[in-house]
């Protein structure tokens, strides 16, 4: 009977402490909502505040000009390239190297002299090294 008493009695204790296995699961991240940050301390070239919005919308089809092209946000899907040489965004095509590829024109602060961030698809496309800086033609639509 003692023998009873030691085994009922393990067998309670035993389920008195339960393995807790939700701690070893992994938690997902709660979600993360990123607001924008405005630039401070940005400024406008005075030669492009005087020219009007209208004046930069009426950008003709055609060659819009040349500028030397890196690798931008490889993340980012689809055939782009962020320039500024244009105003708003608008269907585009880039030559290089006697290649050429449909892009959509994505607008971007600076002269229109500085350089321009390619989609890794349209860089592929175009067989432009992913490391190099090459100097492109872009044309409007």
């Amino acid at each position: 009977m003692r023998y009873v008493w030691v085994i009922a009695t393990a067998v309670v204790l035993v389920g008195c402490d339960r393995v807790n296995l939700t701690l070893l699961r992994q938690k997902e991240p709660d979600p993360v909502l990123l607001e924008p940050v405005a630039e401070e301390g940005v400024s406008v070239p005075e030669e492009v505040q005087d020219i009007s919005i209208e004046a930069r919308e009426e950008v003709p089809r055609g060659a819009l000009g040349t500028t030397v092209v890196s690798l931008g946000a490889a993340s980012e899907p689809g055939l782009w390239l962020k320039t500024p040489l244009v105003a708003k965004s608008r269907p585009g095509v880039v030559r290089w190297n006697g290649g050429s590829v449909e892009v959509t024109l994505i607008p971007i602060e600076g002269q229109s002299g500085a350089g321009s961030r390619m989609s890794l698809a349209a860089m592929q496309a175009l067989g432009i090294p992913l490391t190099a800086l090459e100097e492109v033609s872009v044309e409007a639509r």
